[in-house]
């Protein structure tokens, strides 16, 4: 039998019966869906106000005048941050509180901590950005905005730390975990050495914005050192049951990343064209061990989201092979800029993007109460002006920048406000849905 009534009973101080027992845990877990709808509530604004909307601004001008210089770097880099950190970044702290057993035992401190680390890190993305655009005291409010963030993360890092298992017999960690596990150690890296940037900039730069060398090789720390694994370790733990597939290949995935960790090490040490080749054999070794890309050994769970839903997914991950296949050709040749811009965009937006509009409508309306999704037409409307708004700046990207083609500068505002459409469409369909009543809990999901 499970110790939790126990635990209930302790912290009540008193015997409790079934029913009181039932109604306290129902409450706690009504407290984590509510915090949790606040964290994703929060990345969708970051996504659509300072990450999106000032990439468009950005890509317009950027289109207006062609020329990639004719925007300012720390724009650029703003609006990359509100994105990563303010977007995907606070939907990972939500949704890693929101599964932390240990907050279903209802520890006081656990409950303040979520609502801390909250506050923290949506201060330090948002004072990140306005510091960014504005320049007004970013000498002090820089760093002190990647400080507010390296805190949010030690208070989830304290909170994840101080879980134990409930089960006495498991002492051995999924492999899922430890991959995820991966993840939080490159986004603990990411915030240290984001820190240590906004630092020097303080004392030694003329601007907040990061020299070009330092920002690219800080970006795949960002990417491939943060983002990626997350996104395996979860793919490896739900995609066997979402899209039917065969259990993965756990060995080969850990495998798979410590390839990509040594990928990321080999940027730092400056060797490009090895660096791209070590990641690409990372993400083929991934994709090899997670079978998405192989016949599904049992029909896909598509109830209560659009049937697409398993094409996007593996989708996602024909552009992480694109995004990893340009950045080899991008380590390859002189000037590459666009090339290096459009594998970027390919592992953010054609990648991470739609794997957050795919497996993000699947499942976050489930932990925000046992809700259903409000609409499978926009989400599929929304997975689908992304991939071709994605496809459009991929290509005109390479064709624009590259001086390939020069009508394909007028291609990238199109691209902008097809993506533009799609993260809209995406954040109005999970907003829609939150505000909606969740079914009766008698109803089965």
């Amino acid at each position: 039998m499970s110790a939790l009534p126990t635990r209930i009973e302790k912290q009540a101080g008193r015997p409790l019966t079934p029913l009181q027992i039932f109604d306290i845990t129902a409450v706690r877990e009504t407290t984590l869906s509510r915090l949790l709808m606040l964290y994703i509530s929060t990345g969708l604004l970051f996504m659509l106000l300072p990450g999106t909307f000032l990439g468009v601004w950005n890509l317009l001008a950027i289109s207006s005048h062609r020329a990639v210089d004719s925007v300012s770097a720390a724009w650029i880099q703003a609006h990359g941050h509100a994105q990563i950190f303010g977007w995907i970044g606070t939907f990972i702290l939500g949704i890693g509180f929101y599964s932390i057993p240990k907050l279903r035992r209802l520890n006081s401190f656990a409950l303040s901590a979520v609502w801390s680390s909250w506050g923290l890190w949506t201060s330090g993305v948002t004072l990140r950005w306005l510091t960014s655009i504005y320049q007004w005291h970013w000498r002090t409010l820089l760093p002190l905005s990647a400080a507010l963030e390296l805190a949010a993360f030690a208070i989830f890092f304290r909170t994840v730390a101080g879980h134990r298992p409930q089960d006495s017999d498991k002492s051995k960690l999924d492999e899922w975990v430890l991959v995820v596990i991966a993840g939080s150690v490159g986004l603990f890296l990411t915030l240290l050495v984001n820190f240590g940037i906004t630092l020097i900039l303080a004392m030694r730069g003329t601007s907040p914005e990061i020299p070009a060398d330092c920002d690219q090789r800080f970006l795949v720390l960002q990417t491939w050192g943060f983002l990626l694994p997350f996104v395996w370790g979860f793919s490896s733990k739900w995609l066997p049951v979402f899209l039917g597939l065969r259990p993965a290949r756990r060995h080969v995935l850990m495998f798979a990343v410590l390839l990509n960790s040594a990928g990321v090490l080999i940027v730092f040490a400056g060797w490009m064209m090895a660096a791209t080749l070590v990641l690409v054999a990372g993400l083929i070794t991934a994709v090899y061990a997670l079978r998405v890309l192989e016949p599904a050994a049992r029909p896909a769970k598509v109830k209560g989201v659009h049937t697409s839903f398993p094409v996007f997914v593996r989708l996602a991950y024909i552009w992480a092979l694109i995004a990893g296949t340009l950045g080899i050709w991008a380590a390859s040749v002189q000037n590459p800029q666009g090339i290096w811009g459009a594998s970027r965009h390919a592992l953010t937006v054609g990648f991470m993007a739609t794997m957050v509009f795919s497996i993000g409508q699947r499942v976050l309306p489930a932990f925000s109460g046992m809700r259903l999704l409000f609409s499978t037409k926009l989400m599929f409307s929304a997975a689908a002006f992304l991939t071709m708004g994605c496809l459009l700046r991929v290509s005109s990207e390479i064709l624009a920048y590259q001086g390939l083609v020069r009508t394909a500068w007028s291609w990238l505002p199109v691209s902008a406000i097809t993506e533009m459409t799609a993260v809209t469409l995406f954040a109005a369909n999970l907003l829609a849905t939150f505000v909606r009543r969740p079914p009766s809990t008698q109803t089965k999901t």
